[in-house]
């Protein structure tokens, strides 16, 4: 990538308009679960007499974006989703239409938080890539952008709209990405007070003037409203500092978020289960083709099978101290991203070894952790069962940095 260039992102007025695409509302930021807390309910609500009403409402409230996909993902037809699928969650800075409390604008319009979520074909297995907000890409030929221009891929919402950021992870990724969505700072608190708080484990006392994080006690923490949007956007208050660092805190959050959603108290709370719905649809812009219930409920079926131990939450292979346009920002590592990226496009399962927690000291395992349950020795294996059944073998990747939904671990105080 010595070809790249950069360029400064406070040059043009914000666009929100991609040459791909039409962004009908503004909205912003972060949380992986917003999508899947929303469907989930959905999935509740669907079986009680109030069904009509219910998806009536939280139809209407989406907000949705026009992209033109490469590959669309076909309308389902009632049940679970076939096959797999790829969507990309993405959150921005942006303060229109957001809270006073958030500040004025900043003048530009950064997607600060980029996931990848990746199903498999046989939808035994999840991986959901985290791609540091700093990093280097080529940027396709966006409404604002040159092609192959080198720019930190937050760069891609201020230049093109949701659109372009979709292009940008497909080019970089190789992956068709069929769904899109994006969530509201209000959005984080709304979906944090719905499900009742996210608890974190953290090292030490974590106080981070920037984003307004005061946690005083080390130990378990019930996160919630402003608090749980400040741990998440927290890059001084972890780590070392970096945004590779916040990624890996971020998945302490994650990982426990999707405990809590798939666990039976949330899943047979109907009351917990339709305010999540709406807390999540109120504050997110989906693309035109993900904004239907049917489509969100069809997803959900398939999400709420997968075991948390096959859910693996990896950050992009990526590193930081790189020089000349990488200077001060975050590079590739090209090796390890081509045989994250092979494994998955073959539907193959991601392993994780001892050394994967913890990117640049953002988390650790925790100590405390409840044992991990082991099989019954005297169950009788399924005769019927055959090796496809069990789908292929997981594949380990040298350096991969992340953690599985189903590891306890917690966030490492800077």
């Amino acid at each position: 990538m010595s070809e790249l260039r950069q360029r400064s992102v406070r040059a043009p007025e914000p666009a929100g308009v991609a040459r791909h695409g039409r962004l009908k509302r503004a909205a912003a930021w972060k949380s992986l679960l917003a999508i899947v807390a929303s469907v989930l309910a959905v999935v509740m609500v669907s079986g009680v007499s109030v069904a009509a009403i219910a998806t009536w409402q939280l139809q209407s409230n989406i907000d949705t974006v026009e992209i033109e996909f490469d590959t669309q993902g076909p309308p389902p037809a009632i049940g679970a989703y076939e096959g797999g699928f790829n969507i990309l969650l993405v959150g921005s800075d942006t303060r229109e239409g957001q809270s006073a409390a958030f500040g004025n604008d900043p003048g530009s319009v950064l997607n600060d938080v980029n996931m990848l979520l990746h199903v498999a074909q046989d939808q035994k297995s999840a991986v959901l890539v985290s791609i540091p907000r700093d990093m280097v890409v080529p940027l396709p030929e966006c409404e604002n952008g040159g092609p192959a221009t080198g720019e930190p891929i937050n760069t891609t919402l201020f230049y093109g709209g949701l659109a372009c950021t979709v292009e940008t992870v497909q080019n970089l990724t190789g992956l068709p990405i069929q769904f899109a969505g994006l969530i509201t700072f209000d959005g984080v608190i709304a979906m944090s007070d719905a499900v009742g708080g996210v608890e974190v484990c953290i090292t030490e006392p974590i106080l981070d003037p920037y984003t307004g994080l005061n946690l005083p006690t080390a130990g378990p923490n019930t996160l919630q409203g402003w608090n749980a949007l400040a741990f998440l956007r927290s890059r001084h208050g972890v780590g070392d500092g970096s945004d590779l660092g916040r990624i890996s805190s971020q998945q302490v959050f994650l990982s426990s978020l999707v405990r809590k959603i798939k666990s039976d108290d949330t899943l047979t709370d109907f009351g917990k289960l339709y305010g999540i719905a709406q807390a999540a649809t109120q504050h997110m812009t989906l693309s035109e083709n993900f904004a239907r219930v049917d489509t969100l409920v069809a997803i959900a079926l398939v999400l709420k099978d997968i075991p948390l131990e096959n859910i693996a939450m990896v950050q992009y292979p990526s590193r930081t101290g790189g020089t000349g346009i990488y200077l001060g920002k975050v590079q590739p590592i090209t090796s390890t991203a081509k045989a994250l990226f092979d494994a998955i496009k073959a539907d193959v399962p991601i392993a994780l070894d001892a050394n994967a927690v913890g990117a640049n000291g953002g988390s650790q395992l925790d100590p405390n952790a409840p044992a991990p349950t082991t099989p019954d020795p005297s169950a009788s294996p399924d005769p019927s069962a055959t090796p496809e059944d069990q789908g292929p073998a997981a594949q380990l990747i040298p350096g991969l940095k992340g953690q599985t939904a189903a590891q306890y671990t917690c966030s490492v105080a800077n």
